[in-house]
C-alpha cells in the first residue's frame, strides 16, 4: 500500500511540473512571438527590426558594459573621469587604511602634461615640520573676515543633487575634520546646520533661497542666510567646470516639499537655472554685486568660474584698480573643464573650457600682475581629489583647494554614472529612501573626516619632501611638466612668469 502511494505521489507530482513546465515554456514562446511582432513592426531602431529580438541583446550588452569595463577589462590607470587607482586611494584614505603600496608605481612618468615634484637633497625632518596654517578671507574689507583652519576643504554640492543623509554626512565629516562644506546652488538646509560646520553659501544663477520672482537677489532673504553664524562667506557662481555656458539641472523627480521649500521653487517641477545672472551682464555689474554682497552681509564675497576666454581678466584688473579693491573679490574659485556634475549636455562635458592645469598658472600670473594676488585668494577646484593633484595646485598657486567628488568618494561612490538619474546605488545622489538606507550619515562622517586629513597629511610628505616645512610654501620650482618628448621641463618654461608666486608667498599671511 505505502509503494502505491509513493508511486502515485511520484507521478502526481511529476505530472505537476510537467503542467509547469509547459506553462513556463508556452509563456515563454508568447512573451517571445510578442518580442519579435513588436520587433518587426516598430520604424524606431532599425537593429531590432533586421534581428528582432536577437537585436534586444546590443541595447542590453551596451547597457552593461561600462559596468563590466570598470571591474574587468579597464587598467589601473585607464577609466575616466577617475581611474581605480584614484579612487582606491581616496577609499583606503576615508577607511583610515594603510595606503602605502608595493614594487613600484603604476603611473607612468612620460606622459605629456603631466607633473612631478622635485625631492631636494636634505628633505624637512619630522620634527621640523609644522601643520598648515590657517588663512584670513576678507580681512580689511569685510566686517567678518573668515579665518580657514584647512587648505582642503568641501566643494558645492546642493541638498536636492545630493540625498540628506550624504549632507548629514558630509556636514558632520567636514565639522570634525576642521574643513568648510560650499552649500552648492541648492541653498543651505537644516541638515547642513545641525553640523555646526562652516559653510560658503553659494547663490547661483538662479540665486536659489536668496531670489525674488524675477531671479534677481533680495537683500531681505539674503540678510537672512547671513544671520546663521556658520555661514561665514558668500560665493557667486558664474559657471561650473562641468557646463560652462548653462546653468543646474534639478529633474523634477528629485523636487520634493523640503526642496521646494529651501529653493523657493514650485514642487515636482524641473529645476533649471538660467545660463547667466540676468543682473550680472558686465564686470562692472559684477564687481557692483560683489560689493553689494559684502556690504549687506558683513562678510566675504568672491565668485566661481571656469575660465576660458581670459582677455577678460585685464579689463577686470584695471576695473578694479578703477574704482577701489573694496570693489575686488574676496577670493576666486577657478573650476576645471573637467569638473564634475549631475547632469550636462555632452558637448559642454567634452569640450568646453580650460583645464585647471593651464587655468590656474593663467590667473595666479595675471593677478600678480596687476598686484591683486594679495587681495584675492585662489581656490581650486576640478579633479583635484589624491594629494599628488592638491600638492600641484598649491605650488601653482592656490591658496585653497576644494573637492567634490573626491568626497563623494569618501562617501562610497562608485563612480556608478547614475547621479541625474534618481538610481544612486549607494545612495548618495538620489532621493530614493530604500537606496538611502546603505547610506548612513554617522559612520560616513567617520570617513569624511578620515579622507580629508590623510590628505592633508600626506600633502604635507610631500612638501616636506621637497624641502618646505608648510604645503603652502611648495612653488613652480618645485615642479616640473612632461613635455611633448615625454621629458622633465621646468614649469616656467611653459607658464612663464610663474615663479613670481614666491614674492606672493612671503606677504600673504594675513590675521
Amino acid at each position: 500500500m505505502n509503494e502505491l502511494t509513493l508511486a502515485d505521489f511520484t507521478l502526481d507530482f511529476l505530472g505537476v511540473i510537467a503542467i509547469i513546465f509547459i506553462f513556463v515554456v508556452g509563456g515563454g514562446l508568447l512573451w517571445v512571438a510578442a518580442l519579435y511582432w513588436s520587433d518587426v513592426t516598430q520604424k524606431s531602431h532599425a537593429i531590432r527590426r533586421n534581428y528582432p529580438v536577437i537585436g534586444r541583446f546590443r541595447y542590453y550588452f551596451e547597457y552593461l558594459g561600462e559596468f563590466f569595463r570598470q571591474y574587468f577589462f579597464a587598467q589601473d590607470r585607464e577609466e575616466l573621469p577617475f581611474n581605480r587607482a584614484q579612487r582606491t586611494w581616496v577609499y583606503r584614505a576615508a577607511k583610515n587604511l594603510d595606503s602605502t603600496t608595493a614594487f613600484g608605481s603604476t603611473r607612468p612618468l612620460n606622459q605629456p602634461g603631466d607633473f612631478i615634484f622635485l625631492n631636494c637633497l636634505f628633505p624637512t625632518i619630522s620634527e621640523d615640520h609644522v601643520e598648515p596654517d590657517s588663512m584670513t578671507i576678507g580681512f580689511g574689507y569685510a566686517d567678518s573676515p573668515f579665518r580657514a583652519k584647512s587648505f582642503f576643504n568641501v566643494s558645492g554640492m546642493s541638498y536636492g543633487a545630493l540625498s540628506k543623509p550624504a549632507v548629514l554626512a558630509l556636514a558632520n565629516g567636514a565639522a570634525k575634520a576642521g574643513l568648510w562644506l560650499n552649500t552648492g546652488e541648492g541653498g543651505v538646509s537644516p541638515y547642513h546646520l545641525e553640523s555646526g560646520c562652516d559653510l560658503v553659501y553659494q547663490i547661483g544663477t538662479a540665486k536659489y533661497g536668496v531670489q525674488d520672482e524675477h531671479k534677481r537677489l533680495n537683500e531681505d532673504k539674503l540678510r537672512d542666510v547671513a544671520s546663521h553664524a556658520q555661514v561665514k562667506m558668500f560665493e557667486i557662481k558664474l559657471s561650473q567646470g562641468a557646463k560652462p555656458g548653462k546653468g543646474g539641472i534639478l529633474p523634477g523627480r528629485k523636487v520634493g516639499p523640503e526642496i521646494a521649500k529651501i529653493r523657493h521653487i514650485p514642487e515636482g517641477e524641473d529645476s533649471i537655472s538660467p545660463n547667466s545672472h540676468v543682473d550680472i551682464t558686465n564686470i562692472d555689474e559684477l564687481l557692483n554685486m560683489l560689493k553689494r554682497v559684502r556690504d549687506v552681509t558683513g562678510k566675504p564675497c568672491g565668485f566661481k568660474l571656469v575660465l576660458g576666454n581670459t582677455a577678460w581678466l585685464t579689463q577686470f584688473c584695471e576695473a578694479i584698480h578703477k574704482r577701489g579693491f573694496e570693489y575686488a573679490p574676496d577670493f576666486i574659485t577657478l573650476d576645471s573643464a573637467d569638473g564634475g556634475t549631475g547632469a550636462a549636455p555632452q558637448s559642454l562635458i567634452d569640450f568646453m573650457g580650460l583645464p585647471i592645469q593651464s587655468s590656474l598658472p593663467t590667473l595666479n600670473r595675471i593677478l600678480v600682475e596687476y598686484g591683486l594676488r594679495d587681495r584675492i585668494k585662489i581656490i581650486a577646484s576640478g579633479k583635484l581629489i589624491n594629494p599628488g593633484r592638491v600638492a600641484w595646485a598649491l605650488a601653482m598657486g592656490a591658496d585653497f583647494v576644494v573637492s567634490a567628488r573626491g568626497f563623494m568618494f569618501s562617501l562610497g561612490c562608485i563612480q556608478a554614472l547614475q547621479c541625474n538619474n534618481n538610481t544612486c546605488p549607494t545612495g548618495i545622489t538620489t532621493h530614493n529612501k530604500e537606496l538611502q538606507k546603505g547610506l548612513d550619515p554617522t559612520e560616513k562622517s567617520e570617513r569624511v573626516k578620515h579622507y580629508a586629513l590623510n590628505l592633508i597629511k600626506e600633502v604635507g610628505v610631500i612638501a616636506h619632501s621637497c624641502g618646505v616645512a608648510d604645503p603652502r610654501q611648495l612653488n613652480p620650482d618645485h615642479v616640473q611638466i612632461i613635455n611633448e618628448h615625454g621629458l622633465p621641463e621646468p614649469v616656467t618654461v611653459r607658464f612663464p612668469a610663474a615663479s613670481v608666486r614666491d614674492e606672493y608667498k612671503e606677504s600673504s599671511s594675513s590675521p
